[in-house]
């Protein structure tokens, strides 16, 4: 049994494959050691950390999310054999390697600021009072070299402290909040926490608005989808099932923004 409080996962015993998406295992797979919070485990070499972890028998119950590398639920530091280097990336989509010593996060615990998204100014000053340490940056860039999107995390950094609240919304806008550049961080930045009001910031009050969607709200306040929603609901799932088979669809090949549906009374 691991320390749950310490990785948030328990182990059980051995798994004929791994779990999760019930991947398949190719036929002849050979398995390498890996280390699990200084545990051996022998686990085949197709397997994603996530993957792995799971064949070995630990379940999950914290630090799993989408699966897909989106929701930053699954954050991993790792190191290689021979490699002094520390690396990092995320447990759904990072393939394991021969004696790779790893530990998962699935929480870092950086501070948050707490503030009113509709009375705060939309300005980099208002960053600056809630997010004093930004100015703590010695732009040593570990947080760009630990982000597994890629993100430009001192970039946005960077463009936050001349003022440019749109530039750092914008280069942080594949940020996934998992945390790994604050755990490397020379200065204690919460950046990904200081992006996250970035972004918001500019939706609220920057970004300009978009008329279509605008146009929709309108229409979904005035009723306009009421009824359609309401027979929906009364429908039972034989219904929905021959609705769906024979639903009009968007070509597979259609490029983007040339196809229109014959029923438009939705649109």
């Amino acid at each position: 049994m691991i320390n749950e409080r310490t990785c948030q996962c328990t182990t059980e015993p051995m798994q004929p494959m791994a779990t999760g998406d019930r991947a398949i295992l190719p036929k002849g797979a050979k398995t390498i050691p890996i280390y699990v919070m200084g545990k051996k485990y022998d686990v085949p070499e197709t397997l994603t950390i996530m993957k792995a972890m799971e064949y070995a028998g630990f379940k999950f119950i914290r630090g799993a999310g989408c699966r897909g590398g989106i929701c930053g639920a699954c954050p991993t530091v790792y190191r290689k054999e021979g490699d002094y280097k520390l690396h990092f990336g995320l447990a759904c989509q990072t393939v394991v390697e021969p004696n790779m010593y790893l530990a998962q996060i699935p929480f870092y615990p950086a501070n948050r600021a707490t503030y009113d998204i509709e009375t705060i100014e939309p300005t980099a000053e208002a960053i600056y009072a809630l997010y004093p340490e930004l100015f703590r940056c010695v732009a040593c860039n570990n947080c760009t070299k630990a982000c597994p999107m890629g993100v430009q995390v001192l970039d946005y950094i960077s463009a936050l402290k001349q003022g440019d609240v749109a530039k750092a919304a914008q280069l942080s806008f594949d940020c996934i909040q998992c945390g790994l550049c604050a755990s490397r961080c020379m200065g204690e930045l919460p950046q990904y926490h200081i992006a996250q009001l970035a972004r918001r910031l500019y939706g609220k009050y920057i970004q300009p608005r978009a008329e279509h969607l605008q146009k929709r709200v309108a229409e979904i306040e005035a009723g306009k989808y009421d009824k359609m929603l309401d027979d929906l609901t009364t429908m039972g799932k034989d219904q929905l099932e021959k609705l769906y088979k024979e639903r009009e669809r968007e070509p597979d090949m259609a490029p983007p923004g040339t196809w229109m549906p014959k029923d438009t009374q939705y649109l």
